[in-house]
């Protein structure tokens, strides 16, 4: 059984089908059909729902952390123990809340179709704001989608909203949710079981690896924003899954002098803070992952895990050095990153086997990242570039330079480093690692990109990474676009 708060309303589940989304939960099981769904993958946002959930801040108080997700991406077994909060549940006593009304006043809605999105993902934003700030709200909004009304009137009601904000209803009963979340927080393994499908919910790194021994079938289940579209848009059945977001001790960060480690399970807009703090590109990088609803769900360990040539971080990671912990059962074994992937969807995980930790090495100063899309937020990289170079005297002493959108995998241009290190760090030598590059890898052509254009994008990126490091007041990382 899995228990949570349908806004106030405490909900126990045990039956359901486990590849049932929070979004066909609230408009096929209890009558909400405020939630829209716009395109089923994450993109629009109409599907945009607010998850809270049980929070220690820094000062130790019990806080309620309010976040939003798509939910059409969600699956129903990833809400135990939290608090699911829709469109349905803003309206207070006859009165629309004030992001509701803020979108009234400065006529951010036309058809209507994409308002509950906007207007939940306000919600979030005024929930997680103490002042307007235009950085905050286009970062909550970049995930929301309109096709008729344009953005500067609802960008015009996320300042509003977040202007002199009343206190509602949510406000009201922090303390009373608080309880009541404290009230079902899960003490035990969850289930969902609907007899030819099943969902298991551990607590614990040791019940996780009893229950993937026991089912070495079983699709681990994080964020869920790459898996869940194998039901959303393959409609494929997952007979077998096992959710790892409520097990504490991956979704730690810890800080070290030589090392940061970060959990698995812990999710992408959690990650931002320390990463940009030890490397900017690698957090204006997190930023341009993908939607904030997205970030707040995907995890690191899963855009490793599932082997993606195009995933944004293991490029990243693979040029700092990084590695992760993979744990079976008793057992755990420190990897490596770059030796993680084999071929296409291929790794060197064992049946049964899983991602815990993942090491990133600090002190790499002249590391710098570059992501090639068609536009600025929420879209797929044709070609994310990465590069590590220590340089002593003005000769690269240690090189590592990594791509993804390349090749099968991610992966470094071995051929690459090998023109750069012991050589002048020079326009020469630039050019010498660039006809080097052209070795290291033979692109696809797709819908992204052309081979002849990622190619010459790669070594364009080089040579940009030449010219930064020349000019380091030249403030253009992580901005190139197709």
């Amino acid at each position: 059984m899995i228990q949570f708060l349908l806004n106030q309303e405490l909900r126990s589940e045990h039956a359901l089908d486990p590849n049932l989304t929070v979004l066909n939960y609230l408009r096929e099981h209890v009558g909400k059909p405020g939630t829209k769904e716009g395109c089923a993958s994450g993109d629009c946002g109409a599907c945009t729902v607010v998850v809270g959930e049980l929070h220690t801040d820094e000062q130790g108080a019990e806080q309620i952390r309010y976040r939003s997700l798509n939910s059409c991406l969600t699956f129903v077994s990833s809400l135990h123990g939290k608090q699911l909060i829709s469109v349905e549940d803003l309206k207070h006593k006859g009165q629309l809340h004030s992001v509701q009304q803020a979108m009234v006043e400065c006529h951010g809605s036309q058809c209507g179709f994409c308002t509950p999105g906007f207007v939940m993902s306000l919600f979030a934003l005024q929930k997680n704001s103490d002042a307007p700030d235009s950085h905050k709200a286009h970062e909550a909004l970049a995930g929301n989608l309109c096709r008729c009304t344009g953005y500067r009137p609802i960008l015009a009601a996320a300042e509003q909203a977040c202007c002199n904000k009343p206190q509602d209803q949510f406000d009201s009963r922090q303390a009373e949710t608080i309880a009541r979340l404290k009230a079902i927080a899960p003490t035990q393994t969850g289930e969902l079981n609907s007899g030819d499908k099943r969902c298991l919910v551990p607590l614990t790194v040791a019940d996780l690896a009893d229950l993937y021994d026991a089912y070495p079938q079983a699709r681990l289940l994080a964020g869920g924003t790459d898996l869940a579209l194998e039901v959303t848009q393959f409609h494929r059945t997952l007979p077998v899954m096992i959710y790892v977001g409520n097990i504490e001790a991956m979704k730690r960060i810890e800080q070290f002098d030589d090392r940061l480690e970060i959990g698995a399970a812990t999710a992408l807009s959690d990650c931002y803070a320390a990463l940009h703090h030890e490397y900017p590109d690698f957090g204006e990088l997190l930023q341009r992952f993908a939607s904030l609803q997205i970030r707040n769900q995907g995890t690191l360990g899963g855009n490793i895990g599932n082997a993606s040539p195009i995933g944004d971080s293991p490029p990243l990671l693979i040029a700092l050095g990084a590695q992760i912990v993979l744990c079976k059962g008793n057992t755990r074994r420190t990897l490596a990153l770059e030796d993680y992937f084999i071929d296409y969807r291929v790794t060197a995980r064992q049946d049964s086997e899983f991602i815990e930790t993942i090491i990133v090495p600090k002190g790499h100063t002249l590391f710098r990242a570059y992501k090639v899309s068609k536009r600025l937020d929420d879209d797929i990289s044709a070609v994310c570039a990465a590069f590590n170079l220590k340089i002593d005297n003005g000769v690269v002493s240690e090189a590592r330079v990594a791509f993804g959108g390349m090749a099968a995998t991610p992966k470094r241009a071995t051929r690459c480093e090998a023109a750069l290190v012991g050589a002048t760090w020079n326009a020469a030598t630039v050019e010498k690692a660039c006809t080097a590059l052209a070795g290291d890898f033979t692109p696809l052509s797709d819908f992204r990109a052309s081979k002849e254009y990622r190619l010459l994008s790669a070594q364009n990126l080089l040579r940009k990474y030449f010219i930064e490091l020349q000019t380091p007041h030249i403030e253009t990382r992580v901005t190139a676009y197709v």
